[in-house]
């Protein structure tokens, strides 16, 4: 879709009065040794969910087993045993799960994950997806099911650190209109490890053996074109959509900084393939020494700017960087809800604390129109109060959930 295109469904009178295309919303969720959660089921409806209490009571916890319903390593990217609840019998195998019934636009879904424990003929631990009961054959097939998007109080640097920290939050907005690009992440990734560990082993006197390297570069080059083609492509819709505001949050301009992302930009991308087999194949010996890959799209940059200030997005103040990343979370969610047909789940954690009355307010009357299952955090249910009425408000404490 074009930016053109972008800019005129947003502007549709669907966006401006808020009807949402369809629909996505939790409608029961299960866990199993989930963190500080033994057992828990917690049914619900398709409004927005406010989750209340004490630091440590688990609200937190609740929505990172909500991201585990999308591909990736969940919201705190955790490792799959830290996942596991804390005190449980030692005897038993290291294993969790999370199980989810869905409304979606096609009628109801079951979805269950979660990490299996070690196998007795010594097969290592692994994270599993049932979908309608079914085994999936990875996670990635969660992505054609679920988009998710969240917004945590560790993202609000997310313009001060460093690049990769941008790209793994633009990576998580292109997988929920790009379904597949998690899997070309991953495949990406696990290529960039195996050829680093072949080009330390050939610099200690190990295999130099070409065809290692070839197969490995070139499955980097395949996937790597392919992710930074999403990337683009998410980035330049965004950036349309981004442009237009919501209510009293920025303005932004999006946009790719990188070596392949130029390549994108002027190039097939069959001839951008064969660019970045070339610049590996003739990068080995430099990267040997330097110790990294200095090539490829895992180099790459998402640049941000606040166009009401005209400036780069790092250099506002801690407020306005947090309003230009919910104004993108936004912009993100109704470009989602117009192109794939239905709206990503929204978990925001601790977000009415940062904000403004004004801004709260505006963000839980954006969240309501556009029918989106939001779930949001707080310690302080005060801040909420707007909501009244428009969504479900839950009391957490100590591993339990109770009306407020």
């Amino acid at each position: 879709m074009s930016a053109a295109a972008t800019s005129a469904l947003v502007r549709s009178p669907d966006a401006v009065s808020g009807a949402a295309p369809a629909l996505l919303a939790v409608r029961q969720l299960r866990l199993t040794d989930f963190r500080n959660y033994r057992q828990l089921r917690l049914d619900c409806d398709i409004a927005p969910v406010v989750l209340v209490g004490d630091n440590g009571a688990g609200k937190t916890n609740l929505i990172e087993a909500l991201s585990f319903l999308a591909p990736g390593r969940g919201l705190r990217r955790a490792r799959l045993d830290e996942v596991c609840r804390r005190g449980r019998d030692e005897e038993t195998a290291a294993s969790w799960a999370v199980a989810a019934t869905l409304d979606t636009s096609d009628g109801r879904l079951a979805i269950g994950t979660g990490l299996e424990p070690a196998r007795s003929d010594g097969g290592l631990p692994r994270r599993v997806v049932r979908i309608d009961g079914r085994p999936a054959q990875s996670q990635t097939a969660l992505g054609h099911h679920v988009a998710a998007v969240w917004l945590t109080p560790q993202l609000d640097r997310l313009f001060l650190d460093g690049a990769g920290e941008r790209r793994r939050f633009l990576d998580r907005l292109v997988t929920a209109l790009h379904p597949d690009h998690a899997g070309d992440v991953a495949a990406y990734e696990n290529a960039q490890r195996q050829r680093a560990r072949l080009l330390a082993d050939s610099r200690a006197g190990g295999t130099r053996d070409p065809h290692w390297f070839t197969a490995l570069e070139d499955t980097m080059a395949r996937h790597g074109v392919a992710l930074a083609t999403n990337r683009a492509d998410t980035v330049q819709r965004l950036d349309a959509a981004a442009r237009l505001g919501v209510g009293p949050f920025p303005r932004a301009a999006l946009a790719m900084a990188g070596e392949v992302d130029t390549w994108i930009a002027t190039m097939a991308a069959l001839d951008a393939e064969d660019r970045l087999r070339g610049e590996l194949a003739a990068s080995r010996v430099r990267d040997a020494e330097a110790g990294t890959t200095c090539v490829g799209p895992h180099r790459s940059d998402l640049a941000v700017r606040h166009l009401d200030l005209d400036m780069p997005a790092a250099d506002g103040s801690t407020g306005q960087q947090k309003a230009i990343l919910v104004s993108i979370a936004l912009a993100h969610a109704r470009l989602v809800a117009l192109s794939r047909g239905k709206p990503p789940l929204l978990l925001l954690d601790e977000i009415a604390a940062h904000l403004d009355g004004e801004r709260r307010e505006a963000l839980f009357d954006e969240v309501v129109a556009l029918g989106v299952q939001s779930w949001m955090t707080g310690t302080d249910a005060e801040l909420f109060k707007p909501l009244a009425g428009r969504a479900q408000i839950l009391r957490v404490a100590d591993g339990t959930i109770a009306a407020h």
